[in-house]
C-alpha cells in the first residue's frame, strides 16, 4: 500500500499529530481493519495493532503490524502491555473508560497519545448512542489532567466528515516530549530528522 493510501484511509486528526512522535513501538488499540496502523508503520514504527475481532485483524497485518487479539472489555485478562512501553498510542471510534489509567501508564515517558471518538450529543447522528461509549463534555481534558499529560492540542464538536457526528479528539504527551517538538505547523523537517 502507497504512503498516500494509507494517508487517505487515516484520520486527519490521526495523520496530522503521528508524525510527532518519536521512534519507538505504537499501539493501535481497538485497531479494526489497520488503517492507523498502517499509517504508523509507514512513519517507520514497529506497530502492535490490537482488536479482539480476527477477521478485523487479518486485514490489519502488514509490513511492521504485529497483531495482537484480545478482548478490551471481558475483564478477566491483565492488561498486556507494561508500563512506558510505547512511543505512541493511537484510539479512534473506541471508548472503554476503565482502560484509561493502564493506556496512560503504558505511554513512554515522552509519548503521545492521540484519541479520537464520538461525543454527548452523536445520539442525533446515529451510533453510537448509548450514553456508555460517548464522551462527556471536556472528557477528554480531564482525563488528560488526572493523568499528568500535557495537551497539545483538542476539539469538541461537530464534523461532517466521514459522516456527521459529534466527537472528541485530543493529542497530548507525557511529561519528556519536548515543547519544541510539538511542530504544530506541520514539522516535517523535524519528523525526518528525527527517523
Amino acid at each position: 500500500m502507497t504512503d498516500a493510501l494509507t494517508n487517505a484511509d487515516a484520520s486527519a486528526w490521526i495523520a496530522r499529530f503521528a508524525p510527532l512522535a518519536r521512534r519507538g513501538e505504537a499501539l493501535d488499540l481497538a485497531c479494526g481493519t489497520g488503517r492507523h496502523a498502517r499509517l504508523l508503520a509507514a512513519l517507520g514504527h514497529p506497530v502492535i495493532a490490537l482488536d479482539r475481532d480476527p477477521e478485523a485483524l487479518a486485514a490489519a497485518a502488514g509490513p511492521s503490524i504485529t497483531t495482537l487479539e484480545f478482548d478490551l472489555e471481558d475483564g478477566t485478562a491483565p492488561w498486556p502491555f507494561e508500563d512506558g512501553r510505547f512511543a505512541v498510542i493511537v484510539v479512534t471510534n473506541y471508548l472503554h473508560r476503565p482502560l484509561i489509567p493502564a493506556l496512560v501508564r503504558s505511554l513512554a515517558p515522552g509519548g503521545l497519545l492521540i484519541y479520537e471518538t464520538f461525543a454527548g450529543g452523536n445520539e442525533a447522528f446515529g451510533r453510537p448512542s448509548n450514553p456508555a461509549f460517548l464522551l462527556h463534555e471536556g472528557e477528554l481534558l480531564r482525563q488528560a489532567a488526572a493523568h499528568h499529560l500535557r495537551v497539545l492540542a483538542f476539539e469538541d464538536g461537530f464534523t461532517s466528515v466521514p459522516k456527521a457526528a459529534m466527537v472528541q479528539r485530543l493529542c497530548a504527551c507525557g511529561a519528556d516530549f519536548a515543547r519544541e517538538d510539538a511542530r504544530l505547523d506541520g514539522g516535517a523537517a523535524v519528523t525526518e530528522a528525527r527517523f
